[in-house]
């Protein structure tokens, strides 16, 4: 019976030819007589397949990978690990935010920076969970790249779920020292997209000349799209000595890369487009003596010239938007901002900001002032357009949306830009404070975490629910300062219902309270952990 089975067994070929026809076309080549042909096509199959599997001799061993490079940080300390175990294992439960438990998926990001502070290695066995965290969340992978180090690499290059680190990782192509000519040009020329942008990105730190002759090198035939990256590239140091590249690039036959080469020449006040600019500014803004007090009077322009457009202005104005107010932005934004005091009286920043503006032109003026402010990183600008915080309008005499302001922020100091948003907050509260206080450093100045607490016990006592607030307490989590956790005890016990408040409030209140003062103990322990253990 076995040896005929042997002898009269299908082959491969045939079963096959029978499947794709079908048995109703084609007789099953099999021996099993008397039982229906799809089944019994079926089960000559699946014998089949093991006579070939069984049949095969095995390949050749792949050849051993080369070992992991050494990691020379020194190791984490012990409690470290634990607590890093620990973080990396709740990564199931991103997201979420129930009673008085803290989120320790927003921990991460902060033990990472703490960690990459102190300059440790992490321990080749957390460093598998690290990746697939980094894989899942976009921003923890500059944090987590760092942290795990040149053995990143090694193990994206045998896990394709990992290959993320092999684009993203610090190093991850290895760069030539900054004194090799030859292999920086034989890279740039030779290299992928990444790697030149790294190359390109790491020489413009040190060496901006030499960064944008190697630009200059191959640029008639890069890509337009490349020509746009690494055109933003010089962003980085940019000086007068790029003027001459980038008044090229204005004739650059990409309308994107003449747009951001007229923006990165408009950086410069004292570059030749930004003086065209500003004549073409002046022209359009004048002071009005003949009314009672002097007013700023505007007069758009009329038509959008080949000049203008070569110098970065688009002709074509966003759905909604006028043309001739599209245009007058631009100009204005574009110009210097030290034109306007002689233009205008010789009045300081302030003073020009707090003049009335004719005809309704105050928006669209004020709007292009704080573009120019933030472009040109001039601090005294932005203080004039800000205005004081405690100003009975929100929006302050210039900005005119909550990103103008924390734009505007941006060019300040750290200590004033806390200083300057706690007494916005002191005076208008949280519901349009979120946006600004993402500008502030972390953590937070006394003075602002102080001002943040407050606004949220007088929400509390107001009777609102706490869910109003998530966004604030989210960032009181990460940013407010674990010393200023005792000005929270007083707030965690649950406060009586007010009649006119919302039910149940007061209990959410206290729970979201005792989930931020744990979440800054939590932060003080992390802190401790990670300083290096006695010898």
């Amino acid at each position: 019976m076995h040896e005929t089975t042997a002898t009269t067994a299908p082959s491969w070929d045939d079963l096959l030819t029978t499947a794709l026809l079908g048995t109703n076309r084609r007789p099953a080549p099999t021996n099993n007589a008397g039982r229906e042909a799809p089944p019994a096509l079926l089960d000559a199959a699946a014998m089949a397949t093991v006579r070939r599997r069984a049949g095969l001799r095995a390949g050749p061993s792949a050849p051993r990978p080369e070992p992991a490079p050494e990691d020379p940080r020194p190791p984490l300390p012990t409690r470290a690990v634990r607590r890093l175990t620990a973080l990396l294992a709740d990564r199931s439960g991103a997201g979420t935010r129930r009673g008085s438990t803290p989120d320790l998926t927003e921990l991460l990001p902060q033990w990472l920076a703490a960690a990459n502070a102190h300059g440790y290695a992490p321990p080749p066995h957390l460093l598998p969970a690290l990746l697939d965290a980094a894989r899942g969340r976009t921003d923890l992978r500059p944090a987590a790249l760092e942290f795990a180090g040149p053995r990143a690499l090694w193990l994206a290059r045998l896990n394709p779920d990992w290959r993320f680190a092999r684009r993203a990782a610090p190093g991850g192509s290895t760069l030539p020292a900054p004194g090799d000519s030859q292999a920086i040009r034989q890279l740039w020329q030779e290299g992928l997209f990444a790697e030149r942008v790294a190359v390109l990105t790491a020489i413009r730190s040190h060496a901006p000349s030499e960064a944008r002759e190697l630009l200059e090198s191959t640029w008639p035939a890069e890509r337009a799209e490349d020509r746009l990256m690494f055109l933003d590239s010089l962003r980085a140091n940019l000086s007068a000595d790029d003027e001459p590249f980038l008044e090229r690039a204005l004739a650059d036959r990409s309308s994107n890369v003449r747009a951001t080469a007229a923006e990165l020449l408009s950086a410069l006040p004292g570059s030749a487009l930004a003086a065209r600019m500003a004549e073409r500014a002046l022209t359009c803004v004048a002071l009005d003596h003949t009314g009672a007090e002097p007013t700023v009077a505007v007069e758009a322009p009329h038509v959008c010239d080949a000049g203008m457009e070569r110098d970065g202005v688009a002709a074509r104005a966003p759905k909604g938007r006028g043309e001739r107010s599209w245009w007058l932005g631009q100009l204005v934004e574009a110009a210097p901002l030290g034109v306007w005091s002689a233009r205008l009286g010789g009045r300081t920043p302030e003073g020009i900001v707090a003049l009335p503006v004719a005809d309704g032109w105050q928006e669209e003026l004020h709007a292009a002032w704080c573009r120019a402010a933030v472009r040109q990183r001039d601090a005294e600008w932005a203080r004039a357009l800000l205005g004081a915080p405690a100003a009975p309008e929100a929006g302050g005499p210039g900005a005119v949306s909550l990103a103008d302001r924390t734009r505007l922020l941006a060019t300040l100091g750290a200590a004033e830009r806390a200083e300057w948003v706690a007494g916005f907050i002191a005076r208008h509260g949280l519901s349009e404070a979120f946006q600004l206080l993402g500008a502030c450093a972390v953590p937070w100045a006394p003075s602002l975490g102080g001002a943040v607490v407050d606004a949220l016990d007088i929400a509390r006592d107001a009777g609102s629910y706490p869910w109003s607030f998530s966004g604030v307490m989210g960032l009181a989590e990460r940013c407010l300062d674990p010393a200023e956790t005792a000005r929270l005890d007083a707030l965690l016990a649950r406060p009586e219902e007010r009649e006119d408040g919302r039910p149940g409030a007061g209990g959410y209140w206290a729970e979201a309270f005792q989930r931020l003062a744990t979440t800054l103990r939590l932060r003080t322990a992390m802190a401790e952990e990670l300083m290096p253990e006695s010898a």
